[in-house]
């Protein structure tokens, strides 16, 4: 392949009547055709031998859907943080329990919609495929009523929009998608490309639609966030997993500068297998981590189970209920507990304070009433890797 059979593989830059340089995308799958050989071969088998263990590994658990869960919600503050938002974990599960905290970061509104749209997204699956009409949809759910939520959510853009550092111009940006005329078409052709037959892998389809994605922003915001969901819809749609339950956005925020300088050099040089043995070594990475969060989770259920029946007594019956109840919402009240399991409130009371004995429950507000119970280990097991990466 010659230099300039690459430097046009992806695309060409047209300058526009004004003077700038906007990107116009060519159509998928690139060409000359990719080269799946060597060491890409090699990557890709060996995401396709993690994926099978994680399948494998989350459908052992007693609800998958549990575990799916809190993975969502990870997925979501990583996502989030990526476009430059404050909130964690804690902070989104706060917000979810409507916990009012002063010193909560005021973009977690960010965060509760960026899970809304990936629980719309998976739920409208079933009855429409990833296309234009649904990717319209989730940024709809995603940027209502936030920051940005009044650059026409839902509507595909009518004016330029440019990436690059604060103060950019068109002229100095990093990088300029597509002219607003242009969207339409570059989406019909991506959308196309989603659902011809090709003997492309899966996972090769999938990482080359997200670099199509995010190089036609048809957004003026939310892009980014719009990508990122979209390969988890995929994965879906084409029964690569059983469950959703991998989820990028940890890599490409570990590797963020990474990340962004793979999809330029697509742009800039045509370097499609580049791109690909970094998205499949996230795969790879990522699906192990998960594998493991799944049985780490597996074997912690059973130990609060053995510990709830050994020290509970009568009680243990009660204390199995909100334990289970615990792995759907990690975040409850005595009063929850009551309703949960019918007793008085004195009595929840005091199962809460027996299941905090044993380290299930930590009293979260630190308030004497109105108090909040979470589920510490179990959160841990989604935060523990943020923290250390943040704290690095």
């Amino acid at each position: 392949m010659s230099a300039q059979d690459a430097s046009v593989r992806a695309g060409r830059y047209i300058r526009q009547p004004t003077g700038y340089r906007a990107f116009i995308p060519a159509p998928l799958p690139p060409e000359p055709p990719l080269a799946l050989n060597g060491e890409l071969q090699g990557l890709l088998s060996q995401a396709d031998r993690a994926l099978g263990r994680l399948d494998g590994s989350v459908l052992t658990l007693p609800n998958p859907d549990l575990f799916v869960f809190m993975y969502v919600r990870k997925e979501a503050v990583l996502s989030s943080q990526i476009e430059g938002t404050q909130s964690s974990l804690q902070d989104l599960l706060a917000a979810e329990a409507d916990l009012f905290d002063e010193t909560m970061p005021r973009d977690v509104d960010e965060v509760v919609n960026y899970v809304r749209a990936m629980d719309v997204g998976l739920s409208r699956l079933t009855e429409l495929p990833v296309s234009v009409r649904l990717i319209r949809e989730i940024h709809a759910e995603l940027m209502k009523g936030v920051r940005g939520g009044h650059l026409q959510p839902g509507e595909l853009r009518r004016s330029q929009n440019w990436i690059g550092p604060a103060g950019c111009t068109l002229a100095t940006a990093r990088f300029v998608p597509p002219p607003y005329e242009e969207v339409p078409r570059a989406l019909g052709e991506w959308e196309s490309f989603l659902h011809e037959d090709t003997t492309l892998p899966p996972l090769v389809k999938i990482a080359l639609a997200h670099v199509q994605f995010e190089t036609i922003h048809p957004f003026l915001d939310g892009n980014g966030r719009v990508g990122r969901l979209l390969i988890t819809f995929l994965l879906t749609e084409c029964g690569v997993l059983h469950k959703p339950v991998l989820y990028l956005s940890h890599f490409f925020h570990q590797h963020r500068q990474a990340y962004y300088e793979h999809l330029q050099d697509v742009r800039d040089r045509g370097q499609w297998e580049r791109w690909l043995a970094f998205f499949l070594r996230g795969v790879i990475e990522v699906a192990a981590e998960a594998a493991d969060t799944a049985r780490r989770i597996q074997l912690l259920r059973e130990q609060h189970r053995f510990a709830i029946t050994e020290k509970l007594g009568r009680a243990a019956g009660n204390g199995h209920r909100v334990l289970e109840s615990l792995f759907d919402r990690p975040i409850v009240t005595v009063a929850d507990v009551k309703a949960l399991t019918g007793t008085t409130f004195a009595a929840a009371n005091n199962l809460v304070t027996r299941l905090a004995e044993l380290g299930i429950l930590s009293e979260m507000t630190g308030y004497a009433r109105n108090r909040r119970f979470r589920f510490e280990p179990y959160v841990r097991l989604f935060t523990d890797d943020i923290v250390s990466e943040d704290a690095a």
